[in-house]
């Protein structure tokens, strides 16, 4: 038996006017999720636990089958393992953001434009770090390069304890309420502002002005933690599994947790990823290298809420209703037995432009049996009807593993 995982984050959404008054998931032409619907469970889940922000690194981590109430210590960390950084016990991380702040003055009063400054590539992205690096890095604390608008800084034997707000919660708000809080707030909420100084007429935002494109003026931190340790997923789970994600707090959960990490060129984080390759690669993985699960993480349907732009969002669904065609069709033509699990992580409703704790709506289908509960197309108001509901969401992927 081979297990898949279909996460399109953010993917759950509330009523759209402009659709009818029906969400993403409704409206989108979905016919392979629509010809499992009458073969699977479909049902409600809570990915995100009670006292926990809904953030994608809480609610993977959830779906990925490991409780956050025990193995959670903040978003950065999972990145920061991903980015390659040798993190000891001491060090805190922080997600540093470029974004786009508006011209006020002072620092407190400019406005949050865009959490990802016009999502600037990565190699535009390199210059700036390099810059804020060779002006700020010192013994306590360095800024490290990720990818596109995120990247990470280090504290070295620093303390966690820091009230944060992710840049992508405050879109079009007013940051003076939102800046740092608490432990250590004078260190980032100084280098909120140094950045600015730096960035703002670095030569490569005058270039991205003059292309009528975004400035990434300034550096946003969150995500605050320190290095997890989590179960090794083979030992625990009894399955060689893999991941596929553009996103480097997922690929840090996978490879913490000992997972093969399948890269997949023209993979990003935005609707114009490479959708069929992502498909194709987990079917190879599946059926010619040996590996028993893999867990094929989408992000463009949550980059496209938090931008409040639904038509990509029903757009990148579609595409996600491909991908599953393409698994399951490889995994028949290949004579393999499967067991397939579609759901999001959480919602990212367009209308508030960021995420909720809301359940889930998820999909189990295997090709052994039917498991028709009820529901006659994958949606947050089928799955609701149905009356199928798993309060801790780390317990779904045990679900899938169920089935022989």
């Amino acid at each position: 038996m081979k297990y898949l995982v279909v996460l399109g984050d953010g993917m759950a959404d509330w009523k759209i006017p402009e659709l009818g008054n029906k969400t993403c998931l409704e409206y989108a032409n979905t016919p392979t999720l629509d010809s499992l619907a009458p073969k699977s469970e479909i049902g409600l889940c809570k990915t995100v636990p009670n006292g926990f922000k809904p953030g994608s690194d809480v609610a993977n981590m959830s779906v990925l089958g490991f409780n956050p109430q025990t193995f959670y210590t903040g978003r950065s960390p999972l990145e920061a393992v991903s980015m390659g950084i040798k993190l000891k016990d001491t060090d805190v991380t922080l997600r540093c953001n470029l974004v786009t702040l508006s011209d006020e003055e002072p620092y407190e009063n400019k406005v949050m434009v865009d959490y990802s400054a016009g999502e600037i590539t990565t190699e535009e992205a390199e210059r700036l770090i390099a810059s804020l690096k060779e002006k700020l890095d010192c013994d306590e604390y360095t800024f490290y390069a990720g990818i596109q608008y995120r990247h990470c800084l280090v504290l070295n034997c620093g303390a966690v304890g820091a009230e944060l707000t992710p840049p992508h919660d405050i879109s079009d708000k007013r940051i003076a309420n939102y800046l740092p809080k608490g432990v250590n707030s004078s260190i980032y909420g100084g280098l909120l502002k140094k950045s600015y100084e730096i960035l703002s007429a670095h030569p490569v935002n005058v270039k991205r002005i003059k292309e009528g494109k975004k400035s990434a003026n300034s550096i946003w931190l969150w995500g605050e933690g320190t290095k997890p340790a989590l179960a090794e997923f083979e030992k625990s789970r009894g399955k060689r599994g893999g991941i596929i994600s553009a996103v480097d707090l997922v690929k840090g959960i996978g490879m913490l947790a000992g997972m093969k990490i399948i890269e997949v060129k023209g993979a990003t984080g935005n609707y114009k990823t490479d959708f069929a390759g992502k498909a194709n690669a987990a079917a190879d993985e599946l059926i010619k290298n040996g590996l028993d699960f893999v867990y094929i993480h989408m992000e463009a349907p949550d980059e496209c809420g938090h931008h409040g732009d639904f038509k990509h969002k029903v757009y990148s669904i579609e595409k996600i209703d491909g991908v599953v065609k393409t698994l399951i069709g490889r995994m028949e033509s290949a004579g393999e037995d499967y067991a397939i699990l579609v759901c999001p992580d959480h919602p990212t409703p367009c209308a508030i432009k960021t995420h909720t704790s809301d359940p889930v709506p998820y999909l189990l289908h295997t090709n052994v049996k039917s498991l028709y509960n009820g529901a006659n197309r994958y949606t947050e108001d089928e799955a609701k009807q149905t009356g199928e509901y798993l309060p801790q969401g780390h317990k779904l992927l045990e679900k899938l593993f169920a089935i022989k």
